[in-house]
């Protein structure tokens, strides 16, 4: 598989938008969505624990990756960020914020290192 140019989030949300747009049907409800979202969870699932686990697949079942299964969550995820008019980047960028104010003592930082990383 090739690399393809970085893409921004936003890039990301717009050509899933772009792709969803040309259907008449157009996104699932929320409640459709997430009850997708929560069966392409479970496929991946599945494929780390066929690989990091104790349950290997069947002889029969087909060979799926981990990156593929990981794929079809984020483009569930951006699909229900989408339909809600939601920005991803706004909402990881939150959540970073939260990281690095209230859950900033929560684990032990490597030797050296402030919080964001960086030697100091």
């Amino acid at each position: 598989m090739h690399m393809s140019e970085q893409k921004t989030v936003q890039q990301l949300q717009n050509e899933v938008d772009e792709y969803i747009s040309q259907f008449k049907e157009g996104y699932f409800s929320p409640l459709a969505m997430m009850a997708r979202l929560t069966e392409e969870m479970g496929e991946l699932a599945r494929e780390i624990n066929h690989y990091y686990g104790e349950k290997p697949k069947k002889t029969t079942e087909t060979e799926k990756t981990i990156e593929e299964e990981i794929g079809d969550v984020l483009f569930v995820t951006i699909c229900l960020a989408n339909s809600l008019g939601i920005d991803l980047q706004s909402a990881h960028d939150r959540v970073m914020h939260k990281f690095a104010t209230r859950d900033k003592n929560r684990w032990t930082r490597k030797e050296g290192e402030d919080q964001n990383g960086k030697e100091n």
